[in-house]
């Protein structure tokens, strides 16, 4: 969250992101309950001074003075009680407030009122002619005996799935090829110079992250609510993770991170566990909104005077991605309405879907500033001896199911089949076709 310090000196551009976000924060009332809180502190600290004051005269007082004395400590200590009272109720008041204020936004950003407004940046590869009808994934998989909702169904729920097959090695073979461009520095420096970034090569170090994260984690990064959204356990206050970003964020929680290591570059291959519960009959033939998925995340420590070039870095890890599937996709310049609340600049890759003849959100880059490093205490030490709380980047490198749903509608065949992709066959054994 937002630097209260902040909020307090920078408050009419504050109100201007509230605006432009269509947010629903009264901050006029959270800074008069902030007025209103520090003014009760001044009186509490005056009249616990003077309740001490009075304690350490009544041992050197008359009989007929203590009562006086003692009459007043018991007004004081009245006092100081409804004061407390009051403060507590304000505080978790301004909490509450404090909450939901979002960040600030970049100045190029778009305000608009939807995400029809969003903005392409970028568009890459050309679409494929087709000399047949393109079948949707969900007939290609069915076909191929891929998939099994219905059994996933009895067994567990809607939207949970049993994945077969070829398909199987496919998931793995995306896998294994993007751990293969993340760890490799060579690959990283083409895509620095091929984009003229201005940034390190260092690779990305592979974690393994928890799958649940404590509901107070989840609260620093914003991400504990809507909690009917979360698959939650109340008995111990933990919540599955939607993505890696929420146990990769924290993994500097209290830290101080010197300055000389930086940048500092993390990716881990997860399950997500999502509820979509805002997202009933939509959706429900493909695997857009599946409750359990897996999903390869990326996250970068930086300095504030470096975050810029880290997040072009990101997008353009995933457009390289994208591009080596040779998917045709856009990189979408997110607007105000659409923009998540932590993020000062957002960017969203869509990939085509032949099908529906439409582009479909496969990757998202989220730049928070130190949004979130407030909250979770995570510090730079600069080299001036100076410290700033540190500026993070996550993305998505693939949420597999989407990406191999856009392979199947891309690279079907007339007959059915599904051709792989030249970069991912060493990856399948040497399979061409599946």
């Amino acid at each position: 969250m937002l630097d209260i310090k902040i909020i307090r000196e920078n408050a009419e551009e504050v109100k201007e992101s509230i605006k432009k976000r269509n947010s629903p924060v009264d901050l006029d009332d959270f800074l008069e309950k902030d007025k209103q809180k520090n003014e009760i502190k001044v009186e509490l600290d005056k009249k616990r001074a003077r309740k001490n004051k009075v304690s350490k005269e009544i041992p050197n007082l008359t009989n007929e003075e203590k009562k006086d004395k003692i009459s007043e400590m018991k007004f004081l200590s009245d006092e100081i009680k409804s004061e407390e009272e009051k403060l507590k109720t304000l505080e978790l008041e301004i909490k509450e407030i404090h909450r939901i204020i979002p960040n600030f936004l970049h100045k190029n950003i778009v305000i608009w009122k939807d995400d029809t407004e969003n903005v392409v940046f970028k568009t890459i590869w050309k679409l494929r002619e087709f000399d047949f009808e393109p079948k949707d994934h969900h007939d290609l998989w069915i076909n191929k005996d891929f998939i099994d909702k219905k059994k996933a169904s009895e067994v567990t729920g809607a939207r949970f799935y049993y994945l077969k097959w070829d398909l199987v090695l496919l998931q793995y073979a995306i896998i294994n090829f993007t751990f293969s461009v993340l760890t490799n520095e060579e690959i990283l420096k083409e895509i620095i110079e091929k984009n003229n970034l201005n940034v390190s090569s260092k690779p990305f170090t592979p974690i393994i992250p928890p799958l649940m994260v404590a509901y107070s984690t989840m609260e620093k990064m914003w991400r504990l609510h809507p909690m009917d959204d979360r698959y939650c356990h109340p008995e111990d206050s933990q919540a599955l993770i939607w993505s890696a970003e929420h146990t990769l964020w924290p993994i500097h929680m209290g830290e101080t991170i010197e300055e000389k290591d930086l940048p500092l570059r993390y990716f881990a291959n997860t399950p997500a566990f999502r509820r979509e519960a805002w997202t009933y009959g939509k959706d429900t033939r493909w695997i857009f909104r599946v409750h359990q998925f897996d999903k390869i995340e990326m996250e970068i420590f930086s300095s504030s005077k470096t975050w810029v070039e880290e997040q072009k870095l990101m997008v353009a890890i995933q457009s390289y991605l994208t591009e080596q599937l040779w998917l045709p996709h856009q990189i979408m310049d997110i607007c105000s309405w659409d923009i998540w609340k932590p993020d000062f600049r957002q960017f969203d890759i869509e990939t085509f879907f032949p099908w529906q003849n439409a582009y479909r959100e496969t990757h998202t880059s989220d730049y928070m500033t130190n949004f979130q490093s407030y909250s979770l205490n995570t510090k730079i030490q600069l080299e001036d001896w100076t410290k700033e709380y540190a500026h993070m980047n996550d993305a998505t490198a693939f949420a597999l199911w989407r990406i191999i749903a856009a392979i199947m509608e891309n690279y079907q065949t007339k007959d059915w089949d599904i051709v792989i992709p030249e970069v991912l066959i060493p990856f399948m054994g040497g399979k061409k076709i599946i």
